[in-house]
């Protein structure tokens, strides 16, 4: 399971009342590691000019691994991230991690990041089994 959601939470969603703030609170509980990982990435591009920022540190689990494939992993957990934050995410290679400006998929940076060459570039056999 990728959240632990709250009793009343299921019931408003049950009733189709989901509010999206109730939802990234969610996340932030349920996957804590992951939360942090996009907060700090997001504080850290928006103290730049850069044109994005990105992690390069392994996860230190499995645990912390498997928090963050299960949120980048669910379109409505990204989504919600990428609105909360205010950016547009971008992933590879188990913990490689990157927040772009909104926008910036139609820049040089954020096509160089997800090319297929920056994939193969991107490979070790650490990362085969993550």
């Amino acid at each position: 399971m990728s959240l632990s959601v709250s009793p009343e939470l299921l019931a408003k969603a049950e009733r189709d009342e989901v509010d999206e703030a109730e939802f990234v609170e969610t996340v932030r509980t349920s996957l804590p590691y992951a939360y942090r990982m996009v907060a700090d990435l997001s504080a850290r591009l928006a103290a730049t000019a850069d044109p994005f920022a990105d992690n390069t540190t392994p996860p230190p689990s499995e645990a912390d691994r498997g928090q963050l494939l299960r949120a980048l992993a669910s379109d409505a957990i990204r989504g919600s991230l990428e609105r909360h934050f205010g950016v547009t995410l971008a992933f590879m290679n188990c913990h490689r991690v990157a927040v772009f400006r909104p926008g910036a998929e139609e820049g040089e940076s954020y096509r160089k990041f997800t090319s297929v060459r920056s994939q193969l570039l991107n490979q070790s056999p650490e990362f085969r089994d993550c």
